[in-house]
């Protein structure tokens, strides 16, 4: 994303855009924080509503491939993009990304230990471990999907979910 491409998508000036933004990175670091506005709104608070447990881990889960499904996201999740683009790119831009990702892994992380509190999972199980592999499932999808086209790639994460909280159980 740059300040000529939006400005060429949205008709718009580029002098008017810059003088908004001030630089590709200001863009950049605003387009993410409007992403995770969203993420929170459409993923994170509804799945919230669930009770504690696997039904709110799951609920992520699902909402969570919604949201990199979404018609409105047309370049996929922009959490997921802009980590591959900025991974190896210091900056606040990767920081931003960063801190986003692990408040995301640590919420993963809080309802795997919910489902453990609940009896739901094993006590033994490690609640990093799950949401290291719901993440791993998760890309997974994002590239099968919108590199590959994969059709089954949703049927496939959800089978990878079931299997991972049955090895849990």
């Amino acid at each position: 994303l740059t300040i000529g491409t939006l400005a060429e998508k949205t008709g718009l000036s580029k002098s008017g855009l810059f003088a908004h933004f001030g630089s590709r990175e200001e863009l950049l670091l605003a387009v993410m924080d409007r992403g995770q506005q969203e993420f929170v709104r459409l993923v994170i608070t509804p799945a919230l509503a669930r009770p504690r447990g696997l039904p709110r881990l799951k609920a992520l889960f699902v909402a969570w491939l919604g949201w990199t499904e979404s018609a409105d996201l047309p370049g996929g999740c922009p959490m997921i993009g802009g980590a591959i683009e900025f991974d190896d790119q210091p900056g606040v831009v990767r920081d931003a990304l960063a801190a986003g990702q692990r408040a995301w892994i640590d919420t993963l992380t809080r309802a795997a230990r919910q489902a453990i509190e609940q009896g739901q999972l094993a006590p033994a199980t490690d609640a990093e471990q799950v949401s290291f592999e719901l993440f791993g499932i998760a890309l997974v999808v994002h590239h099968h999907r919108r590199l590959l086209g994969y059709e089954k790639a949703r049927s496939r994460a959800l089978a990878a979910f079931d299997a991972l909280i049955a090895r849990c159980a």
